[in-house]
């Protein structure tokens, strides 16, 4: 059955149903192109008319074309993808900087703030014992001696 060239009017049979050994002999042709690309192409040059079997190799061509500019579509989108999603990768990166540095500045000028307000607060404390021993002296010694004391008790044990 493979040898056997049958051809067929496509014209005639156009109104007519297709008769069950057309079908047969293309299955057959198309079982022997997908068998082996050599053998399909034996096989195509053979059932077709060389200009039918160009318009095939054309469409072929076509497809293969058509594919190889939606895989190039599909790089540069993923390449747009991927620039956009480092670009917003660096913005969050500088955001995320930014408010560190702002963070640091704040609690910068909020520990410099806390340190004037001890140093002024331990500059009264001062001030105040001072008065307190000028207008107290005897007292003051009297509180020195027993702290002292105290602390002295305190080390021998």
């Amino acid at each position: 059955m493979r040898d056997k060239v049958v051809a067929y009017d496509i014209q005639a049979l156009r109104n007519q149903p297709v008769p069950a050994t057309f079908v047969q002999h293309l299955t057959l042709a198309f079982r022997e192109l997908l068998m082996s690309s050599s053998d399909g192409e034996k096989a195509m040059k053979n059932m077709t008319d060389k200009a039918t079997y160009d318009s095939l190799q054309k469409d072929v061509d076509s497809v293969k074309n058509d594919i190889s500019a939606l895989a190039d579509q599909i790089t540069d989108a993923l390449n747009a993808f991927t620039g956009a999603a480092q670009k917003q990768a660096r913005q969050g990166y500088k955001q995320a900087r930014a408010n560190v540095d702002s963070a640091l500045s704040e609690a910068s000028s909020r520990g410099s703030a806390a340190l004037d307000a001890a140093s002024e607060a331990a500059s009264t404390l001062e001030e105040s014992l001072e008065d307190a021993i000028h207008q107290k002296p005897l007292a003051a010694v009297g509180i020195a001696l027993g702290l002292g004391l105290l602390i002295g008790l305190t080390w021998r044990r």
